[in-house]
């Protein structure tokens, strides 16, 4: 599809953490908020571990999941065996999303066109991580900083990143 725009989505902390034991670390409605209202509408791939971290598959999304397991299989998934798979899954969204985990991410950030990234301003012991971000590939285009507050415990901001 033409002016098609993949997109990795991410909250990350500054030793590039994202999960610990398949679970988020730290809460900050504020990127929920962000995530939801992104990817609403569009299709969401993940692998399997970061599936079924997920209390149910996410409304008004299209949950691609990928996985190794031939006969895995949920209800309100669409599961697949491979990135490829999952891409021709999404033929007709203009704007899929990769939502993790870090081997997804990691197969993915030099195919994507976009990274929406959530900087949490903190350093996390965790068994999940973000690849580095090739900057030779992708450029900053929009940054907003926030500090933490009575909902959000730490200090974050809202990273896009353009491939160049």
């Amino acid at each position: 599809m033409e002016n098609r725009e993949l997109t990795i989505i991410a909250a990350v902390s500054t030793n590039n953490v994202i999960g610990n034991k398949n679970k988020l670390i730290w809460n900050l409605p504020n990127d929920l908020r962000r995530f939801k209202k992104l990817t609403i509408g569009h299709s969401i791939i993940m692998g399997r571990k970061t599936f079924e971290s997920l209390p149910n598959p996410l409304p008004n999304r299209d949950n691609i999941v990928i996985t190794r397991d031939t006969n895995y299989s949920k209800p309100d998934i669409k599961v697949c065996r491979s990135i490829e798979d999952a891409m021709s899954l999404t033929k007709t969204d203009i704007q899929p999303f990769i939502i993790g985990g870090g081997e997804i991410y990691s197969q993915t950030i030099n195919m994507v066109d976009k990274i929406e990234l959530t900087r949490v301003h903190e350093k996390f012991d965790g068994d999940a991580y973000f690849p580095e971000i090739p900057l030779d590939i992708f450029e900053l285009i929009n940054e907003e900083k926030y500090n933490s507050d009575s909902k959000n415990e730490f200090d974050y901001s809202f990273l896009t990143y353009k491939k160049r």
